[in-house]
């Protein structure tokens, strides 16, 4: 029986899943018989490693061995599924990839031309791009021969309108690929894909916004399926603030960083990236539910800046799109955070928005009032599910 691996690969983790080949193959998103196992490394490179399984067959209730890096894992994954006799089922396997430049548009099988280009895009996305190619480059160690594809968090917003993408530098820049590239494109994508399904009545023309809020935030316009705007650009720093991302900051404060205050493109790229965010405003964690749990004043005030910055950047995204029809949460925090959705769906009430309180609390699917003029929803994403199916495609 043919498999497709999935590896998404973050810092200091590795997330796995198998997928059913023909399960996969017909299409249904949320058919959870698709997916034969997924599980994830967690803690590489840190003292606080683990492994976590998620699956109801008996038979692979015990993960494989722990790791201490990114090359571990992958080693300690194979060997796993060796034991099971699954690795001789692969066809393919499939990874998330963040930043796929100007030269990727859509899944591709890789080969080591391309791995030179998207190890060219390192800079770009420093906190992701290296570990999303440090496994690629491990199984084809191990693996010789064996189809790898990568799917790109940019490349759903390849086609964005040209005004979206541009920056106002002198246009031979743009030629270059100085553009707004936009990221999480796996994540909607699968929502894309699951709102015919999810919500009643779906209109193909509905304007829909959908927040996906994890350790990495952002929003995305779209309609009829495609990505309109964004918050996100260049890098995966621009937009909302996250974690420890500082998000859309005056880029005269970074001249003025280096400039001024003597610090050096390194120092101010640590602030930038890890320093930042809610940790940076909190001075407590870049956790919202360990924000949500203090109570103390920058614990809240983080939260309130957090909050502000969506809403406020939904009412950006509602004029890209003309109007608004629905709002979509997802991603750890949209997905688990009544608190933050509740704050974020108040700010934006003069666009009709209305939540139901009772629905929200309870994390259900549908949370917006019976009288709200804009549906508001909450779907969990599957990005390992999207890139299994972009395999299928690939290697048709």
């Amino acid at each position: 029986m043919p498999h497709i691996l999935v590896i998404n690969s973050g810092s200091s983790s590795l997330k796995f899943a198998l997928f059913d080949v023909a399960a996969i193959s017909n299409n249904d998103n949320r058919d959870q018989k698709a997916c034969v196992f997924r599980g994830q490394f967690s803690g590489l490179g840190t003292e606080r490693t683990a492994v976590v399984m998620l699956t109801e067959e008996q038979a692979y209730s015990a993960g494989p061995d722990e790791a201490n890096d990114h090359q571990a894992a992958i080693v300690s994954l194979l060997d796993w599924l060796g034991h099971h006799n699954v690795l001789n089922q692969l066809v393919a396997v499939g990874h998330r990839v963040v930043h796929g430049g100007m030269h990727f548009d859509r899944a591709t099988r890789l080969d080591p031309h391309k791995l030179t280009l998207l190890g060219a895009l390192t800079s770009l996305a420093p906190l992701h791009q290296p570990y999303s190619l440090a496994p690629i480059r491990a199984l084809e160690e191990r693996l010789p021969g064996m189809p790898q594809i990568a799917c790109f968090d940019t490349a759903f917003h390849a086609k964005q309108p040209l005004e979206a993408r541009q920056f106002a530098l002198p246009y031979a820049m743009y030629d270059r690929g100085f553009q707004r590239y936009g990221f999480h494109g796996l994540s909607y994508d699968y929502i894309c894909r699951c709102l015919p399904t999810v919500i009643p009545n779906y209109d193909p023309q509905a304007r829909v916004i959908v927040a996906h809020l994890g350790n990495g935030a952002s929003l995305c316009a779209i309609q009829a399926g495609q990505s309109i705007a964004s918050t996100m650009g260049f890098t995966a720093l621009e937009g909302l603030p996250m974690g420890t991302r500082s998000g859309a900051i005056d880029a005269g404060l970074v001249l003025h960083l280096i400039g001024e205050e003597g610090m050096t493109v390194a120092e101010v790229s640590k602030l930038l990236y890890k320093e930042s965010g809610l940790l940076g405003l909190s001075g407590i964690s870049s956790d919202m539910q360990t924000l949500l749990r203090s109570d103390r004043p920058r614990a809240q005030q983080a939260i309130h800046h957090y909050c502000y910055r969506i809403a406020r950047e939904i009412g950006s995204l509602s004029v890209a799109l003309g109007g608004l029809d629905h709002v979509v949460f997802t991603a750890g925090v949209g997905e688990h955070a009544a608190p933050v959705r509740d704050s974020v769906v108040r700010q934006c009430g003069w666009l009709g928005v209305a939540l139901d309180t009772s629905a929200n609390q309870r994390n259900q699917t549908c949370i917006s009032a019976s009288y709200s003029e804009v549906g508001v929803w909450v779907i969990p994403t599957d990005e390992e599910r999207v890139i299994a199916m972009d395999c299928v495609e690939s290697l048709r």
